[in-house]
């Protein structure tokens, strides 16, 4: 999938609050290399850079759009088009730091195996996974993709990620190389404009593989059929906006 930074960046204050909470979290006072695995348009780079200084951080993204951004907005910052499914650090590393990233890649327990062994002893794998696939937004997007005339393409090829293992999966995969393992779960209410800024939001990303799929010619049909389904899943607050609940795994591995 091609991504787009600016539509990322539309809701970047609360994309980057999560990482913002990660990364409060790690418990390192200084770093002599750490990595924004996933980095985006750069704004979780931005605060590695903000607490530990810009000489040892770099920024690894498959996207070339992402990346782009991300220079633009960090000039003096190296940043690096790779594939997480197989990246290794060249030299062991202080900090792994994976805001939003890990959950598109379903194998991702056994790259956080392999990632630990890229960590410098004391050094700290930390990441962040959007665990949503049960609240309104991602189930209506199932609910559209079997209900229009695009269904059929749905009913071939599935493309509903796979869903988080729990807590304990991850603790148990990552202490055998770490001394400490924190793991746990953040619920953001995001008070937003409407039901049709949820669907500007989700645009640019869970919704992303559904509108491919459906194809270019359907994208608008769709979309009106996703929003009719969000507005009626998400009511007005006293204010005339909407809430969005949205829960988020996090944990923080301190290597042995």
């Amino acid at each position: 999938m091609a991504w787009s930074a600016s539509q990322y960046v539309k809701f970047e204050d609360e994309r980057t609050r999560p990482a913002r909470d990660l990364l409060a979290q790690v418990p390192l006072e200084t770093i002599t290399h750490a990595v924004d695995l996933g980095c985006g348009p750069g704004n979780s780079t931005e605060l590695i850079i903000d607490r530990y200084g810009a000489s040892g951080v770099t920024g690894l993204d498959s996207d070339d759009n992402m990346l782009e951004a991300a220079r633009k907005r960090l000039p003096g910052t190296t940043f690096t088009q790779a594939d997480l499914a197989t990246w290794q650090p060249e030299r062991p590393v202080d900090l792994l730091f994976a805001n939003a990233v890990f959950q598109w890649l379903p194998d991702h327990l056994e790259i956080f195996d392999r990632l630990m062994d890229g960590l410098a002893p004391g050094g700290a794998l930390a990441v962040q996974m959007p665990d949503n696939l049960t609240e309104p937004t991602h189930l209506l997007m199932e609910e559209t993709a079997h209900a229009g005339p695009w269904k059929t393409a749905f009913e071939q090829k599935s493309v509903r990620r796979k869903p988080l293992p729990p807590p304990s999966t991850y603790y148990s995969r990552l202490i055998g190389k770490a001394k400490r393992v924190d793991v746990w779960h953040t619920y953001y209410n995001h008070p937003m404009a409407d039901a049709a800024a949820i669907v500007e939001w989700v645009k640019g990303t869970g919704l992303r593989p559904y509108l491919d799929h459906a194809g270019e010619e359907n994208r608008e049909a769709y979309l009106a059929d996703y929003l009719a389904r969000v507005e009626k899943a998400y009511p007005e607050m006293s204010d005339g906006r909407v809430l969005l609940r949205f829960p988020r795994i996090f944990m923080v591995a301190v290597k042995a």
